[in-house]
Order: C-alpha cells, then structure tokens, then sequence
C-alpha cells in the first residue's frame, strides 16, 4: 500500500511539471526522444540573476532596496515572478532535461534558491543546493544548483577573497564544488562574482587581480596534485577573457600552448569583437563578462568526460532579449530598466557549457 501511494504521489508530480511546463511559451525546443538522444552529454549553465531578492528584510544586509517600502517597490509578486522566469530560462536553455549543474550569481540567500525550486517549473527535476553565505556588503551571494540523478556532490566550501592592503572591504566568495559526474569521473567546478568596476574600472583592477590570484592558487594547488584534473571555471568576472585579471593573473588562455600538459583556456575568446554579441550591454557596447574556463584535460580527452563540439555558447533565445531604442541593436530584457519595473529576465544572458561522456 505504501508502495503504491509513493507511485501515485510522484506520478502526479511529474504530471504538475509538465502541465507546468506546457504554460511556458516562447522557447521550448525538444522531445522526449531528444533526451534519449542526448544522455551523454554534461550542460553546464551559469547565470547572473540580477538581483534576486526577496522582500523580506534582513537586518544584517543592505536590502533595503528590494523591499515593499524600497527604491524599487519589490513585493512578492514581483519576486514570484522573477522566480518563474528564472525557471523559465533553465529549463529552455537544456530542453527536455535542464542542465546537470546551474550556476548563479547575484542572490539574496539560500530561501531565495529554495523558493526556486520549490514554486517554479523545476520542482520535478531534483536540483539540489549548494550555498555559502558571502561577506558582500549588499549581501548578494554565489550559488549552485546540480541534478542529484545526475551529479554526485563530494565537497564543497565558500573561499573568501582577501584584498591585498585592505582588511575592511569585502566580496562575494568563490564557490567551489567537487564531484562525480555519471560516467564516474571527478569534476571540479567554481563559481565566480569578481568586484564590479563601480568606483571606476582602472580604480578596481586591483580587486579582481587579487579574485583571480585567490582562485589561482586553489586551481594551481588542485593540477599540482592531478595535472589531468576535470576543472570548470564560470561566472561574472566583471572582465573580458583579453583583461588583465583573466588573461595574466588568472593565466586563461586564448590560445592552446604546445608545450604545457596543464593550463587553463578560456572558452569565450572566439565570441569576441562580434557586433551585437556578448553577454551583457552596457549602453552601446556589448562585452562577454561571462565566461567558461577549462583546465586542459577537457580540452585533450578522448574518451570520458571531455569537451563536446559545441564548447561554450551565450544562450540568446527570443524572449531573453528586446530592441535597443537608445543604442541600436538588441540589449537583454531585464527586471528594471532604470527604475521602471519591466518585468524582465535579468541583464546578462546566460551561458552554457556542452560536455559529454
């Protein structure tokens, strides 16, 4: 009899997502054959919520803004509705089966991540959380989400970024996880927020030279141990792949060298200088500040967990963007334009990360 209810009981589950589901327009590609399709392969996705709030306040952090009472008014409805078309763009952007592994950035705390889960679309799909407070002074954090069917967390922790000369400031921390992916290899991942260029860009190299050092020493230590360690690097580094903290401090290549067994190459180099093209839009000017970085095995294995042809791609599905009255072209369709509440997604595209086994 117990068997029998647990049957009923997830049976009318999976029935709530897809009806669920079937109530998301725009953008749903696939079928059920697809997904049988594709069994080997690895998504990997990341994703700036732009400011996922909820309307709670919190005492302990600078949220004032996303309150009823707030610069921008935000309520529960608004949030509820941030949440579903967050849901909105995972599920798209994997078809049939989201991505394995979903980082964020730009979350209030973890309830905001439960609440993803748990109201939206992606309740059937099993994501587990990985969440470490951050010292942000907004108190907006880092995240991970990962299929538990699909991926086997080992380890994780929160690594802190200590500003050289500076024992006051604070940042987001680097979220790393460790873990088996289904063909049993180990893949290591970091999810990163680097400090904004407000205050000034040349003003605020300085902080993301010391986010690319700290990250750095801990990949460095990890390929010190396994040169053919399964490394991916994401996240919103506030930087281009061709800036100083990217491409010399971090030592993510644009290039693959002839005669190093390990290094790290960073996947969006070929997306660069392309009109109307990037990840986020900052007036005129589109820049590729999201990225996928891969420590070399993934690049070199012929067998296991290794690189697909697809490599690394911006997700630019129709709803995600609109036309650029001010700047010409298109520009993300964000929650706020300004102060002006929109309703939109957020104001970076997300990325994804195509690997298979």
């Amino acid at each position: 009899m117990e068997l029998r209810i647990n049957i009923i009981m997830r049976f009318s589950g999976l029935i709530k997502g897809l009806i669920l589901l079937a109530g998301l327009s725009g953008y749903l590609p696939g079928t059920a054959q697809q997904e049988n399709n594709q069994a080997g392969e690895f998504k990997i996705m990341f994703y700036n919520l732009e400011n996922l709030f909820d309307p709670f306040d919190d005492t302990l952090k600078n949220d004032e803004e996303y309150l009823p009472g707030g610069m921008r008014g935000w309520t529960w409805k608004k949030f509820e509705r941030k949440l579903q078309n967050t849901s909105k763009v995972i599920i798209n952007a994997g078809g049939w089966r989201p991505p394995e592994i979903v980082g964020v950035c730009e979350l209030e705390n973890r309830f905001c991540l439960i609440q993803l889960l748990k109201r939206t679309p992606l309740e059937p799909f099993g994501y587990q959380i990985v969440h470490v407070e951050s010292p942000d002074s907004r108190g907006i954090d880092v995240g991970l989400m990962y299929r538990r069917d699909r991926f086997t967390m080992l380890y994780h922790r929160g690594i802190p970024v200590i500003f050289e000369g500076d024992s006051v400031s604070t940042t987001r921390n680097i979220l790393y996880v460790k873990g088996l992916t289904p063909n049993g290899d180990t893949l290591h991942v970091f999810v990163n927020h680097w400090p904004s260029k407000f205050g000034g860009a040349a003003a605020t190299i300085p902080r993301r030279k010391d986010a690319a050092l700290t990250l750095k020493a801990v990949t460095d230590s990890i390929a010190s141990v396994n040169p053919e360690a399964l490394i991916v690097i994401t996240g919103d580094f506030n930087d281009q792949p061709s800036d100083e903290s990217v491409a010399i401090h971090l030592e993510a290549l644009s290039e693959i060298p002839e005669s190093k067994d390990y290094y790290l190459f960073n996947l969006m180099y070929g997306l660069m200088g392309k009109w109307d093209v990037g990840s986020h839009k900052f007036r005129e000017e589109w820049s590729i500040i999201d990225q996928f970085i891969v420590s070399s095995a993934l690049l070199k294995r012929q067998s296991g967990l290794r690189l697909s042809d697809k490599r690394a791609e911006i997700f630019r599905a129709p709803f995600l963007i609109e036309d650029d009255q001010n700047f010409n072209g298109t520009r993300p369709f964000r929650t706020y334009n300004g102060a002006t509440y929109q309703g939109g997604f957020s104001d970076h595209l997300p990325i994804l990360l195509h690997l298979k086994y």
